[in-house]
């Protein structure tokens, strides 16, 4: 932690090219969330497999984010994040050249989890970049605004993977679109000054599990990682279930999601400062499982694709909540750190639902698994109205959050 502090210290001030950090981490994202489209019917076809697998392929990949996200964001840190940023383009245009290269289910996985490490590298280690020039009264906001580089490009992915495979006709298009993008957000993170030259690769690895967990991230991290959960069922199991049941609307449901998301995220972002982050959550959460529950009880496109964009109103403004919290209860120390160690517990959450929706559909259907997720956010939504209980000083914290460890 020190030897972290010292070389950040040390290092000589620059200005943070934050527009084009954006960019980069938006290119990334928009060939990952690309292959949230594509990938479904990618697997089912190629390998003639079911739901289950199409979820496993889904999910996943966020196996590999949530190990390295605490890394990426402890080397953002270290001073390390350009270097780490630049990683995580390539890795993304590793994994689509590899998933579309993939002989067997065996091989695409493998490289999903290249491509996933690829996702945390970029985000993890290009937000403590921005926060670090950041005042602490403005940073639920930026966390907002930054995040929609990674959120936007999730969500305007599907939509460009539809125009590039054109209408489904030609599924290579897409991933090479894929490999294009993660190549434009290595170029672009490439054209960015060089920094923190004393930065140590040693600086990363922590000496004590509490460099890597800091006191206070764990509890905003369950909330947010159980609010992920409906997001992965929409990830896994939307489009195939609007297809497979009849209801119609498959080829917009994902658009129609980034859409609610996109614009509640815009709007919505500066109340996080306002209200809170804790309160912004409870609110988001209350949201979000209302329109799993719509989801899971309709029977036409309007209704469906209403509680879809229900949905993704309510998962928008969670990622710069859990931020406001967390920082707000680790004291913002190590934002990279306790940032990448929270945005794990949405990954896992992503993880456990691609596997479980699949699952779920094989013996009970789609519509069991979406009431599930509705729970799910229920359940995260009384995690959350713990963080609204007025927190301990800092060292009380830390010792309480040890001792429920230990």
């Amino acid at each position: 932690m020190k030897q972290i502090s010292t070389i950040s210290a040390m290092s000589p001030p620059r200005a943070t090219p934050i527009r084009r950090l954006w960019l980069a981490v938006f290119s990334g994202y928009l060939g990952f969330g690309a292959t949230l489209q594509l990938l479904p019917g990618f697997v089912t076809e190629r390998f003639d497999s079911g739901p289950a697998a199409a979820g496993w392929a889904v999910g996943i990949a966020f196996a590999a984010t949530a190990i390295c996200r605490p890394l990426a964001g402890r080397a953002g840190d270290a001073g390390l994040a350009r270097v780490v940023v630049l990683a995580g383009g390539l890795l993304i245009a590793a994994g689509a050249a590899g998933q579309l290269m993939a002989g067997s289910l065996a091989v695409l996985l493998a490289f999903r989890l290249v491509m996933g490490a690829g996702e945390a590298a970029l985000f993890s280690a290009a937000l403590p970049w921005v926060l670090a020039g950041t005042p602490a009264v403005r940073r639920g906001r930026v966390a907002g605004w930054f995040g929609l580089s990674m959120w936007g490009g999730l969500a305007a992915g599907p939509l460009l993977a539809l125009g590039a495979d054109g209408g489904g006709r030609d599924a290579s298009a897409g991933w090479w679109m894929v490999i294009g993008l993660g190549l434009l957000s290595t170029v672009l993170t490439a054209s960015t000054p060089r920094r923190h030259a004393g930065a140590s690769w040693s600086a990363i690895w922590p000496g004590h599990w509490r460099e890597v967990v800091p006191a206070g991230a764990a509890l905003p991290g369950i909330g947010f990682g159980l609010s992920a959960y409906g997001y992965g069922t929409i990830a896994a199991g939307l489009v195939l279930f609007f297809a497979d049941s009849g209801i119609g609307g498959e080829r917009l449901a994902l658009f129609v999601f980034a859409a609610g998301f996109l614009v509640a995220r815009s709007v919505g972002s500066p109340f996080v400062d306002r209200f809170g982050g804790a309160i912004v959550a409870s609110v988001c959460l209350a949201v979000e499982a209302i329109g799993l529950l719509i989801i899971a009880l309709a029977h036409g496109p309007a209704v469906g694709l209403f509680g879809d964009a229900l949905t993704g109103v309510g998962v928008s403004l969670m990622f710069p909540a859990a931020v406001a919290v967390t920082l707000q209860r680790t004291k913002a120390a190590v934002p990279g750190t306790a940032v990448g160690l929270m945005a794990s517990f949405w990954d896992l959450g992503v993880l456990v639902a691609g596997v479980i929706t699949g699952q779920i559909t094989a013996f009970l259907g789609f519509r069991a698994a979406f009431l599930l997720a509705a729970g799910t956010s229920l359940l995260a939504l009384g995690v959350v109205r713990e963080l609204n209980r007025p927190s301990l000083p800092g060292d009380e914290v830390e010792a309480a959050e040890s001792s429920v460890a230990g």
